[in-house]
C-alpha cells in the first residue's frame, strides 16, 4: 500500500509568518531551522502534531524560497565565482558537500524523529553559539582563495553538524572558517558559498521524496505560502549579508542564541 500523503494544516497566513522569518534567520547564523521549530511551539501553535515528514518539507520549501532569492539577488556574485572555478575550488566545493549530503541521507529521517523537539533545538543554539565565540577566538589571517581540500573538509562537517536543529548551516561553517583562521569576512564569504549547493541539494531530495508521497492540498497550500514569503523576505534581507562581512565579533549572534534558548529552557519549566 502507498504511503498516504503528507499533511500539513498549516494555515497560509501562519505559513507566510514563518517564511518572512526565514529569510533574515538564514542570512545571520541564528538557525533559521531553530526559528522554524521554536515559534510555532513559543505561539502555542499545533505544530507538534503535525506530520514529522511534512514539517520538514516545510522547512526545505522556505529554503528552496531562500536559494532562488539568493540566486537571483547575487547573480553577478555567483557568475564572478564560476569564472574563477578551477581544480581547487572544485576540491573546497566537493569536500563541503560529501559530508552533509552523506549525513542527510543516512540519517535525516533519524534527526527528524529523534531531534525535532523544542529542548534538543534548544541545546542545538547553546553549542552552535560555544562553537561561535570559542572559533571566533582564533587570527584572522587567511583569505578565501586560500581555502584547500583540509578546509573544505572541515566547511563540509560543519555542515552535516547542522542536521541537528538549533546548530545552524550559516554558523556552524563560519564557525569552521574562523577555527582555520580564515578572516571573518572572508569566513562569511565561504560560508555562503559551500551552504547553495547543500540548500539546493536537500529541495532536490526532499522534493523526490513527496514526489513519491504526494501532499494533501492544505500541504500544498502552506508550502507555496511559505515558499513565497521566503523568497521575498531574502530578497529583502539581502544587505544584512554586507553587515555581517564587515570585521564584526560574532559573539552578539552567540548571545542572540543563548537568549533564545534560555526562552525555551524557561516555557519548559512552566
Amino acid at each position: 500500500m502507498p504511503p498516504s500523503p503528507a499533511t500539513l494544516e498549516l494555515p497560509p497566513s501562519r505559513a507566510a509568518l514563518l517564511g518572512a522569518v526565514q529569510g533574515p534567520a538564514e542570512l545571520l547564523p541564528v538557525s533559521s531551522s531553530a526559528h522554524i521549530e521554536l515559534l510555532p511551539w513559543l505561539f502555542g501553535w499545533e505544530w507538534g502534531e503535525y506530520d514529522p515528514e511534512a514539517r520538514k518539507s516545510f522547512e526545505v520549501a522556505l529554503h528552496a524560497g531562500t536559494a532562488a532569492a539568493l540566486a537571483l539577488g547575487l547573480r553577478r556574485e555567483i557568475a564572478r565565482e564560476l569564472r574563477r572555478f578551477d581544480a581547487r575550488r572544485a576540491a573546497v566545493v566537493a569536500l563541503s558537500f560529501l559530508p552533509p549530503a552523506v549525513a542527510g541521507l543516512v540519517g535525516e529521517r533519524w534527526v527528524e524523529r529523534r531531534l525535532s523537539t523544542p529542548r534538543a533545538t534548544a541545546v542545538g543554539l547553546v553549542a552552535g553559539a560555544a562553537a561561535l565565540v570559542l572559533a571566533d577566538r582564533a587570527p584572522q589571517k587567511r583569505g578565501r582563495g586560500e581555502a584547500g581540500p583540509f578546509d573544505g573538509l572541515a566547511l563540509g562537517l560543519a555542515q552535516a553538524a547542522a542536521l541537528w536543529p538549533g546548530v545552524s548551516r550559516n554558523g556552524a561553517t563560519l564557525a569552521a572558517a574562523r577555527a582555520r583562521r580564515f578572516s571573518r569576512r572572508q569566513a562569511s564569504l565561504l560560508s555562503r558559498t559551500v551552504a547553495l549547493p547543500v540548500i539546493v541539494g536537500a529541495v532536490a531530495l526532499k522534493g523526490a521524496r513527496l514526489r513519491r508521497r504526494g501532499l494533501a492540498p492544505g500541504a500544498a497550500r502552506a508550502l507555496a505560502a511559505g515558499a513565497g514569503a521566503s523568497f521575498l523576505s531574502t530578497l529583502a534581507s539581502l544587505p544584512l549579508l554586507r553587515w555581517v562581512e564587515r570585521d564584526r565579533p560574532l559573539w552578539p549572534f552567540a548571545a542572540y542564541r543563548v537568549a533564545l534558548g534560555a526562552a525555551v529552557a524557561i516555557k519548559m519549566q512552566r
